[in-house]
């Protein structure tokens, strides 16, 4: 049984579905998805927290609602030359975003593993996907103890 939100499950099972040599495609095609920014944060750098394990710019928001389940939404700025950057953080915003920030909190620290990229991205782009669920985790954590 899985520890992940059913979205974020989805798109592991798609990964492990589709045949090693076409998973990188798969993640380019996520990097495309990436959603923008809205208004509200897009001219306001000074929220977002930069996760300096990425090789290319990648910077993100936790935002977690002050309801029952604490609705959690994550948004992400990364540069459209950094397709397997902005690939992961698109994997997380698909699979985690609008989640409760229970559920977030229990998403396993080796999911970036699980999508079955170790091969096919070196071991620095696998630790930046690492560092981003860890930045939405802390971030999360901090924001309910506020």
């Amino acid at each position: 049984m899985s520890t992940m939100p059913d979205a974020l499950n989805e798109i592991v099972e798609e990964f492990t579905e589709v045949p090693e040599p076409e998973r990188l495609e798969l993640l380019l095609e996520f990097s495309r998805e990436l959603p923008a920014l809205p208004e509200r944060l897009a001219d306001h750098p000074e929220l977002f927290e930069q996760v300096v394990e990425c090789q290319s710019p990648l910077f993100l928001v936790v935002e977690v609602a002050q309801d029952a389940q604490h609705t959690t939404r994550l948004f992400f700025s990364a540069p459209p030359e950094a397709p397997t950057t902005r690939g992961f953080a698109s994997v997380l915003a698909a699979g985690l975003d609008g989640s409760t920030a229970a559920d977030i909190l229990a998403v396993p620290e080796d999911m970036p593993q699980q999508l079955g990229l170790s091969r096919a991205l070196s071991p620095l782009r696998m630790r930046g996907m690492s560092a981003m669920l860890a930045r939405i985790k802390r971030q999360i954590t901090e924001q309910l103890g506020a």
